[in-house]
């Protein structure tokens, strides 16, 4: 696996299996793309169109990554973009590779430069709650197989995610803590089905 320590970072799996990273910061996403830049190969990326996401990066030579990987990417980086906690129903997200990527030293913690052509698209807010990897993960819902494998679908919503904790647990039958919820969600509030 080429990040061996990819817990540290938000992350879930395609449904072709294909490991999708992501920093939880400002400071996560200048790490994870050095990082990320320094093992000189070519991924994908994506970012929202406006400031406030993550950087997601496809840990898969672009050639294997399918059309669908790269849509659960993109509802994955909308989903823990700020567009969630504006409550909005889907966000813009760029598309580009790592090699279009660049960071002069005055720009602020975060903030990277797209060189070439973007893809720019709109996608949907909306994630599931599911196991991957013995983990409790808020994914996009076609990245789960098996229908009961989807413990509870998750929104945008007016509840503090914070103060749904209980409820949530209740709903997936008292078997994760407290702090693997709210790991798990994007930050803001939430509503679900």
């Amino acid at each position: 696996m080429l990040l061996q320590d990819y817990n540290k970072y938000k992350w879930f799996l395609t449904s072709s299996g294909i490991l999708v990273v992501a920093g939880k910061s400002a400071v996560q996403n200048d790490e994870l793309l050095k990082r990320i830049k320094s093992m000189n190969r070519e991924f994908i990326v994506m970012h929202t169109n406006s400031p406030g996401s993550p950087f997601s990066i496809i840990l898969e030579d672009p050639g294997k990554v399918t059309k669908e990987d790269m849509q659960e990417c993109a509802i994955f980086t909308a989903s823990f973009s700020r567009a969630w906690r504006l409550k909005k129903k889907g966000a813009i997200i760029d598309l580009f590779k790592v090699s279009q990527l660049s960071k002069p030293i005055k720009l602020k913690v975060g903030t990277w430069i797209v060189k070439g052509k973007v893809e720019r698209k709109e996608f949907p807010l909306g994630l599931v709650l599911t196991v991957q990897e013995k983990k409790l993960r808020a994914v996009p819902e076609k990245t789960v197989k098996l229908k009961r494998n989807v413990l509870l679908n998750v929104f945008p919503g007016e509840k503090d995610k914070t103060k749904m904790t209980e409820e949530i647990s209740k709903k997936l039958n008292n078997k994760f803590s407290r702090e693997e919820i709210l790991a798990a969600l994007p930050a803001g509030g939430v509503s679900f089905k």
